[in-house]
Formats: C-alpha cells, sequence, structure tokens
C-alpha cells in the first residue's frame, strides 16, 4: 500500500512550527518534525508544491532526524511576497532565513532539494548561511539553466518554436481548474512517470492545483530565464543527485550536466521510468539517498558533539 494514501486528511503531524524572517520581509512558513537534536535535514520543495509533497520522506525520516519543512514564498501557508519578490536571490534570502531560524550556529544539515527547491540550494550556494549549515546536499528533479529549451513536455521537435511555445506555458496565466480524471491525466503525462500509481497522481495533482495562481505564473516566469550554471559550481558541499529517466520537466540532461560540474559530486542516481516528481514517485529512493548522506556526513559529528556535550557534563558534575 502506498504511503501517500489519505496524505490530504492526515498529514504528519510538525512537532513545532516558525515563521523565519527573510531580508525583504516575507516570512516564511516552516514546519519542525522529529526530536530536536536529532540529525538534522531540510527540505525545500519545488515549483506549485508545498511541504506536503515531503510527506512520505517526513513520515520516514521523523522518527529519528530532525526534518525542517518549509513552503516557498507565494506557497502553501507562505503567502505571497510583494513587487520584485519573485527571483532566485528571493529564493536563496529565503533558505539563508529558514537555516538560521531553525539552525543553532555551526550546526550542520543535509539539505535536499526537489525540482525549484533544488535551484534554491544553487542560487544560495555562495551564500554564508548555506556554506555554514550545509553539509551535504541532494538534488532531485533539477535544473541550472535553458529550462524552457530542454523541457520535453510538448510533443514537438526540439528548437526555437518549442522553446517559445513551454515559455509560454511556464507563465500561463490559465487557471487549473478542479483536480478531476482529465486534470489528473494531463498532470501525469506532464510530470510523472507512465507507470505512477493513481494515488500518488492524485496527491500531486492536489497540490499542484492549489498552488496559487499568480505565485504558479511570476515563478513561470522566473523558470523560463533561469542561470544558475554559476551556482552549480559555487555548491562546495558533498552533493548527490537524483533523476527520472521519464522526466519531461527536468529531463535527465541536467542531471548529467548539474552532476559532471559539481566541485564535490557524489554521482547521478537515474531512476528507470520515474518522471519529475521522484519524491513522490520513488519516496523509497529519495529517503535512502537522505539517510545515506545524514549517515556519511552528519550523523558521525553530531555523535561526537553530544559525546563532547556529555564529557563537558561529567568534567563539571
Amino acid at each position: 500500500m502506498s504511503r501517500l494514501l489519505h496524505r490530504d486528511t492526515v498529514p504528519p503531524v510538525p512537532a513545532a512550527e516558525l515563521t523565519a524572517g527573510s531580508a525583504d520581509g516575507s516570512r516564511i512558513h516552516v514546519e519542525l518534525h522529529g526530536p530536536e537534536d536529532a540529525p538534522a535535514v531540510v527540505l525545500a520543495h519545488g515549483w506549485t508544491c508545498n511541504t506536503r509533497f515531503w510527506d512520505a520522506q517526513i513520515r520516514d525520516l521523523a522518527a529519528d532526524h530532525r526534518v525542517i519543512a518549509y513552503d516557498q514564498r507565494g506557497h502553501g501557508l507562505t503567502p505571497e511576497p510583494g513587487p520584485g519578490g519573485y527571483s532566485t536571490n528571493a529564493l536563496a534570502d529565503d533558505l539563508e532565513a529558514v537555516l538560521a531560524a531553525t539552525l543553532a550556529p555551526g550546526r550542520r544539515a543535509v539539505l535536499a532539494g526537489h525540482s525549484m527547491g533544488g535551484m534554491t540550494v544553487m542560487a544560495a550556494a555562495a551564500r554564508p548561511g548555506l556554506r555554514e549549515h550545509a553539509a551535504a546536499v541532494l538534488l532531485c528533479s533539477t535544473g541550472s539553466t535553458r529550462l524552457a529549451a530542454e523541457a520535453r513536455v510538448l510533443p514537438l521537435r526540439a528548437g526555437a518554436l518549442r522553446t517559445r511555445i513551454t515559455t509560454a506555458v511556464l507563465g500561463a496565466k490559465a487557471p487549473l481548474g478542479p483536480v478531476n480524471p482529465v486534470s489528473r491525466k494531463i498532470l501525469k503525462y506532464a510530470t510523472m512517470g507512465p507507470g505512477s500509481a493513481p494515488d500518488r497522481v492524485d496527491a500531486c495533482a492536489r497540490i499542484v492545483h492549489a498552488c496559487p495562481r499568480r505565485a504558479r505564473v511570476e515563478w513561470g516566469h522566473v523558470l523560463a530565464e533561469l542561470d544558475l550554471a554559476a551556482g552549480v559550481r559555487e555548491l562546495r558541499v558533498p552533493t548527490a543527485v537524483i533523476a527520472g529517466t521519464d522526466d519531461r520537466l527536468t529531463p535527465p540532461v541536467h542531471a548529467r550536466a548539474i552532476a559532471a560540474a559539481l566541485p564535490v559530486g557524489l554521482g547521478l542516481t537515474e531512476l528507470a521510468g520515474i518522471g519529475h516528481m521522484t519524491p513522490v514517485e520513488a519516496p523509497e529512493a529519495v529517503t535512502a539517498k537522505i539517510r545515506e548522506l545524514v549517515t556519511r556526513y552528519v550523523a558521525t559529528g553530531a555523535a561526537a558533539e553530544r559525546k563532547t556535550a556529555t564529557a563537558e557534563k561529567e568534567d563539571v558534575a
């Protein structure tokens, strides 16, 4: 049985919630799950999604991790920003604000970003906040540049015409309408692999259709013009990449280019038959990779810190 059954009616219950203040005054909604002193994981969702996109990871990891998930600006419970509030710099500001609000100085975490969440991490690659707090990174189903040119959502030959139409689709103002068999079929074709389970398609459809139209449109414009190639080269922490072989939005050509350009790359995992929504379509694979990164780059350090703290208390006693 899928872990995502009933996700809309019984989402993971946060241990705590808070609001992080970003550089431009935007208020970012943050959820905290799991033990406060456990190894930390920060989850950044993608375009048109929200924290519910990570439900499978949160349910699994929160048993023995401090899981920090937040709504990107304009998504979920994070309000839409004011004029000029949609940019990759704003995404980086928000991530730094979340890290500062949830992690003590010097505390390190695994950062996992899906799609626009991965772009957020790349945008923040040179920021002091990321370099202080990121022990390792997982980039899921994302790209750094040429998104409209490489997308295969439209059944057209690659070229200027397909790029122009894809750019128009990314910024389309038409409402998505209700979730129904037709809209689920369209979303599955555009964003998921052909073998995706119906309940997982429905879960993704409900999340995407809940995104406010303005946020969808404004971020669509940003994505159409995206260029974060320099951010990839600045991401100087151990970084793993995951992509679905059937991803039409950010085809594997992006993941391969990112993996090849990373200063401290840990390799690329390509998931056969999986589309763009990897954390929902292949939750076990994504969660396992996060756990692997935590074990290798965070848990050992956290255990050493706890041992030192215990020794210091005993010395005082």
